[in-house]
């Protein structure tokens, strides 16, 4: 729905002061401040006008008018403006994440403590997918039919199983399988290794061909074993928000949706699966149907490949500027640290 432009300044400015000060905004007050030469009853009638059209709401012990989900929506998508000079020099300096290597989960971890701790909300982080393609495999002897496969996935992560085997593999025939696998198969997920192997298992020696089914499938179930992990830090943060004080069962279902974390990962997996920061509000988006928080989202990458997603959850009445800026450059730093650690380990 088009809103004239009159009625899209006077919108922005009772949503800003509505987000600094947590009050129904009147009609004298956005006269102050929207810098409309517009008379006091014009103002009225327009914003009489946006109530109707469900972008605001009157309470009911006040004549001002508070933004509704619909009105916060229109915000986010056409009347938010956001550039990098918007963050505070002492907010820019705590924008930092340092790699950690070969612990890409303290990382992850870490991410999302710099996301809570620089909104003052909760911040999270859908760990990488384990489905995705491996960077590595290696096979190491430990005695006679005792194998250590070693699978390195594309964040840096390592993990570790052990193979029972009919046959006592040389340390050359180990090399031999794992060269094979890396050199063909590399950024392919192990149910894609699986149906090209099945194909070429002529061409390879039968006692490896053994070998590699194994690995194969050892690898698939080791990762498939370790769900998608969601990451959250700073719940705490939301007892002390002035919007969820007064609202005990709206904190009850919030920490519910953490606790359970079903929801979240709905979420974090549809986001994903876009391009960018996104923004679900409370009440509009099916997503997050807890009316009074919005979540802002961004996906990050491991060495150019998206693998999970992050973000803030927090009250609607947030200042969306300064998230959307926080969780877009925490989603570089992460992509970054995570990608330098996975390079370093290789």
């Amino acid at each position: 729905m088009k809103i004239e432009p009159r009625a899209q300044a006077l919108l922005k400015t009772l949503i800003e002061r509505y987000i600094d000060e947590g009050q129904p905004v009147g009609s004298r007050m956005l006269s102050k401040l929207s810098n409309l030469d517009l008379s006091p009853a014009t103002i009225r009638n327009i914003m009489a006008d946006l109530e109707e059209m469900g972008f605001v709401a009157s309470p009911h012990t006040s004549a001002g008018r508070i933004p509704t989900p619909r009105g916060f929506r229109i915000f986010a998508d056409t009347l938010l403006t956001t550039t990098p000079t918007n963050v505070k020099p002492k907010l820019a300096s705590d924008l930092k994440l340092t790699p950690k290597i070969g612990q890409p989960k303290k990382t992850i971890t870490d991410a999302a403590q710099m996301l809570s701790s620089l909104t003052q909300f909760a911040g999270i982080v859908m760990a990488p997918h384990h489905e995705s393609a491996f960077s590595q495999i290696e096979f190491l002897r430990l005695s006679e039919k005792r194998i250590l496969l070693v699978i390195v996935t594309p964040n840096g992560e390592v993990q570790n199983r052990l193979l029972l085997t009919d046959i006592d593999y040389t340390a050359s025939q180990l090399t031999e399988a794992a060269n094979y696998i890396n050199t063909h198969y590399t950024s392919l997920s192990f149910n894609e290794i699986r149906e090209k192997l099945h194909g070429e298992l002529k061409e390879i020696h039968s006692d490896l061909s053994k070998l590699m089914k194994a690995a194969i499938d050892a690898g698939d179930e080791t990762l498939s074993d370790q769900s998608a992990e969601v990451v959250i830090a700073g719940e705490n943060n939301l007892l002390e928000v002035k919007d969820f004080t007064y609202d005990i069962s709206s904190l009850r279902r919030l920490f519910k949706m953490f606790e359970q974390k079903t929801e979240l990962m709905q979420l974090l997996d549809f986001s994903s699966r876009a391009s960018g920061i996104q923004i679900y509000i409370g009440g509009d988006s099916k997503l997050v149907p807890n009316p009074d928080i919005s979540v802002v989202t961004a996906p990050y990458q491991v060495n150019g490949q998206f693998v999970g997603t992050l973000g803030v959850i927090g009250p609607t009445r947030m200042a969306y500027q300064k998230v959307i800026h926080i969780v877009d450059i925490t989603s570089r730093l992460l992509s970054n640290a995570l990608s330098h650690s996975a390079i370093t380990d290789d």
